[in-house]
This record gives C-alpha cells, sequence and structure tokens, in this order.
C-alpha cells in the first residue's frame, strides 16, 4: 500500500515539476529582464545596505527603543529560518543521488534568477501589506494578488492561501522526520526506533509550542540569535572538510558541470534524459531550499518595521545567495570530495552524517546531530507562522490558535512518518503553492520594475512620486514619517510630499 501511494505521488511531481521547471525560468527571467539584472548590477548595494547595514547597527544607540518591533533583520532571519534548513543538507544529498551531480548548477542556475524573484515578492509584500486586529503588520501573496491585481483574483489568493496551509503541514512533516531520523541513531536502547521517533516528536511539539504561541516577535526573536550562529557553524565546519580534501574539489566542479550537460539516449534514441533528470530534481530541491517563487517568505518579510518596499526586498536578494550560492554549494562540495556514495544505497540524511563521521570522526557526528536538528527546528518555526498567516487569510483571525495547536500536534506525527514519502508530499505541496504566486508575479512585474526605479531615482535625488504603499493615505503617512527619521521637519517632510505628488509620473 504504501509503496504504491509513493508511485503515485512520484508520478504526478514528475509532471508538476516539468510545469513549475518552466514557471520559475519564464518568471525569474522576466522580473530579471525587467529589473535590469538587479543581481548582478545591484549586488554590491544590496549586501552593503543589507547585512552590511545591519552589522553596523548593532552597536547602534536606537536598539533598545526598536525592541518591541519586528526589525527588517528579524524578519530575514525568520525567513532565512524557513530557507536555511534540511533542504540545504538533505535536499542537496537527495538532488545528487536523483538527478546526478549535475543537479547542482540547476540549483544555481535557478537561484540565479530566484534572487530577482524573491526580492520581487518581499518588495510587492512590504507595497501591498496592511495591519490585522492584533496591530501587527500582514502581508504575502494573497494580498498581493488580490490588491494588485483586483479582486477578481480572490480566487487565485484563496488557492494560493489553501496550499500554503498544505504546505506548511508538508514542511512540517518533513523537517521533523529529519530531526527524528538524524536523532535516532544516538540512542543505544533496546525500544525500538519507532518509539525513540515518537518520544522525540514529543519533545520538538513541546518546545515548538512555547515558541510559536508567543507570535511574530517571539518567533522573530529565536530565529534572530539561532539562525547566524547555526549558519556560520556550518560554513566554517564544511569549509574544514573542503579543505582537507581539495585535491578533489577540482573534480567535484568537473562532475557538475559535465554531468549537467551530459546526453544521453533513451529507448529509440531520445537524447537528454540525464539533463531533464538533473534539471528537474536541482530545480525541485532549490525550490524546496530557498524558497523564491513560492511567496513564503515573504509572509515573514512583510512583519518587518520597514518603510521602503525595496529596502526589504533586498533582503530577498541575499537571502537566495546566502541559501543557494552559498551554503548549498558548500554542502554539494563537501559531498562531492568526501567520495561518499552517492548511487542511492544512502538516503540524503545519511550521506550528510556519513560526510561528517568520515572527516571529523565522533566530534563530526555530533556536531552534525546538532546542526540538521536545529536547521529543521527552525524551518518549523518559520512555516509555522507561514501557514498561521494563510489559514487567518481563509478563516479569519481567530483561527490562527486551532491551526498553531494543530500543527503542534502533527509535529508527532511527522517524527514517525517514511522519509520517501514525506519528502515526495513536500515538493508536491511546494508546486502547488508555488504555481498562483508565479502567475501574480508575473503579472505584477511591471508594477515591481516601477517601484526599483522609483526607488533608485529618489536614492540620486530626483524628483518621483514615492511608492511605499498601496494606500495613498498609508503611502503619505510613512514617506513624512520616513523624512522626519532623517531630521526634517514634519512641515517640510509634508511639503515635500505635497510637491512630489503634483509631478506627473
Amino acid at each position: 500500500m504504501f509503496l504504491s501511494v509513493l508511485k503515485v505521488v512520484q508520478n504526478i511531481n514528475s509532471y508538476l515539476q516539468v510545469i513549475i521547471m518552466i514557471l520559475i525560468f519564464s518568471t525569474g527571467l522576466l522580473l530579471t529582464s525587467r529589473n535590469r539584472f538587479m543581481q548582478v548590477t545591484k549586488f554590491g548595494y544590496s549586501m552593503k545596505y543589507t547585512i552590511g547595514k545591519t552589522i553596523k547597527e548593532t552597536v547602534s544607540k536606537d536598539d533598545k527603543e526598536k525592541k518591541s518591533k519586528v526589525s527588517p533583520f528579524a524578519a530575514f532571519a525568520t525567513a532565512v529560518a524557513g530557507t536555511v534548513g534540511t533542504g540545504n543538507i538533505v535536499g542537496v544529498a537527495t538532488a545528487i543521488i536523483a538527478g546526478g551531480p549535475g543537479a547542482i548548477f540547476w540549483m544555481w542556475f535557478s537561484a540565479f534568477f530566484g534572487m530577482v524573484t524573491n526580492y520581487s515578492e518581499n518588495t510587492l509584500g512590504i507595497y501591498f501589506r496592511d495591519k490585522d486586529k492584533s496591530g501587527e503588520y500582514r502581508g504575502g501573496a494573497m494580498y498581493y494578488i488580490v490588491r494588485g491585481l483586483g479582486k477578481g483574483f480572490k480566487w487565485l489568493a484563496v488557492l494560493f492561501a489553501i496550499f500554503a496551509v498544505i504546505a506548511s503541514i508538508g514542511y512540517n512533516f518533513a523537517q521533523s522526520n529529519s530531526i527524528s531520523t538524524t536523532l535516532v541513531g544516538a540512542f543505544d536502547s533496546k525500544i525500538s526506533d519507532w518509539i525513540v521517533k515518537l518520544l522525540i516528536g514529543v519533545v520538538i511539539a513541546v518546545i515548538l509550542g512555547l515558541v510559536i504561541i508567543g507570535g511574530i516577535r517571539r518567533i522573530s526573536n529565536v530565529t534572530s540569535l539561532l539562525v547566524p550562529f547555526m549558519a556560520l557553524l556550518y560554513i566554517i565546519l564544511a569549509i574544514i572538510i573542503i579543505c582537507m580534501n581539495i585535491s578533489a574539489l577540482p573534480h567535484a566542479f568537473k562532475l557538475i558541470f559535465k554531468n549537467a550537460f551530459s546526453l544521453k539516449s533513451v529507448g529509440g534514441g531520445i537524447l537528454g534524459y540525464t539533463i531533464i533528470k538533473a534539471c528537474r530534481y536541482g530545480v525541485a530541491r532549490g525550490i524546496f531550499s530557498n524558497e523564491a517563487g513560492l511567496g513564503s517568505s515573504v509572509m515573514a518579510h512583510s512583519a518587518a518595521d520597514v518603510k521602503e518596499p525595496v529596502d526589504q526586498g533586498l533582503w530577498g536578494i541575499f537571502e537566495v545567495f546566502l541559501d543557494t550560492f552559498v551554503i548549498c554549494t558548500l554542502t554539494a562540495l563537501i559531498i562531492l570530495t568526501s567520495g561518499v556514495d552517492i548511487s542511492g544505497n544512502l538516503k540524503g540524511s545519511e550521506i550528510g552524517l556519513w560526510v561528517f563521521k568520515h572527516n571529523l570522526g565522533t566530534f563530526g557526528t555530533v556536531i552534525y546531530r546538532i546542526i540538521l536538528p536545529l536547521f529543521a527546528f527552525t524551518t518549523i518555526i518559520s512555516w509555522s507562522y507561514y501557514g498561521e498567516k494563510a489559514i487567518e487569510y481563509v478563516f479569519g483571525f481567530k483561527s490562527k490558535l486551532i491551526y498553531k495547536i494543530i500543527f503542534i500536534c502533527l509535529v508527532v506525527l511527522g517524527a514517525t512518518l517514511s522519509v520517501d514519502l514525506v519528502w515526495e508530499l513536500a515538493d508536491t505541496f511546494n508546486i502547488l503553492m508555488a504555481i498562483p504566486n508565479l502567475i501574480a508575479l508575473i503579472l505584477l512585474s511591471g508594477l515591481v520594475a516601477k517601484i526599483t526605479k522609483n526607488y533608485f531615482d529618489r536614492k540620486k535625488g530626483k524628483n518621483a512620486k514615492p511608492l511605499l504603499s498601496y494606500d495613498e493615505n498609508q503611502n503619505e503617512k510613512m514617506f513624512i514619517e520616513e523624512y522626519v527619521d532623517r531630521g526634517y521637519s514634519y512641515e517640510k517632510a509634508r511639503s515635500m510630499y505635497e510637491e512630489n505628488m503634483n509631478l506627473e509620473e
């Protein structure tokens, strides 16, 4: 029964992955061209005014005053917690097993365009957001679908929200399963593995409940502490492992590029099977890892205390860069340089454990069994918030508590499920969620380009109508607040706004 269900899901995914591959590439290419390849031309700017600015402001005198708000970095950390997870380790290993080393090239390819896709999502998220009954900002694809495309697209927004709720459960299952699978080997007992996984699931559920019941502020506080620590630790250890196997590094890159473009005959002389397979798994795992195009991380970014949509949008560029070009690439290289068996005899989580144990001994085993659960747990935290925002959109503010309780309970179930089925279902939910979002991004690509041009024109000192919010009243209010914060008087800031408003677009 289980094998038949798994086979059905795999067959569905094989078709859905082709659809999403075309949509991801076409959307990314459209957004990239309309925003003048800003992942290249504005890369330095985005690094300077995101992570660079955050480092500079860590000693700022204003930090105490902003503790009650969700800072741009805290929102970013929550989003990264959702993206930097087991997809960066288990997902990369699974992609290499299923699609060969060439899958990594297609991860890079999709991430290159995904940087602008993620930028666009976050920019639209800030531009079309509002506040809920508790006074917190809320935004996401469902809001920019309806407010950007019109009420006639309400059905598409609801569809996205429903798929987002289901996807949050998929991520819940996949991440809790990775935690239990990783930790179960650390317990040498006569108790069955299933019982141990069940107990691990209960512990995860209890800790998760303590975090997510506190809402976005507590979630962002926890992720702001855990994400930098776990990401930096993993990057350092991965670089050490690569240095230990440095002689195999050229061959690893050769495998990636050769496998990505190799041609292979399949029955009747059909060419390109290897390319299609590598591309399909590379894109699927790339989406699962960096989430560009899903419309998920924008829900976290939309909670940021920021006025300029582009300011938070730039974090999207850095987010995908860190996730795929840094962490996923390091994972691929430690796998390909360590000589681990990638023929399929080992599963994704087992490959990571083998690499750490083989290169760093007992220390590596212990560290891996700490890092992977941390990655997975922070992802569960973030996706609980995404599902919460999505279900609130469909069923109202009061539905959030019910969702949280169900989500916490499902962690226990996810910890005991089969690995293969969990990952296949996660792929399915991701793709179904991404399709409505990508359609909206295509239709709103002109608005993104307009907001982007407006932002950089004003940065150059040009007079231009400020585009901070879809709501004109909010637009005026935020513009005045922005310039008052910069030291202008209220009267002067209002005068500047009125002058800009009188300019023709």
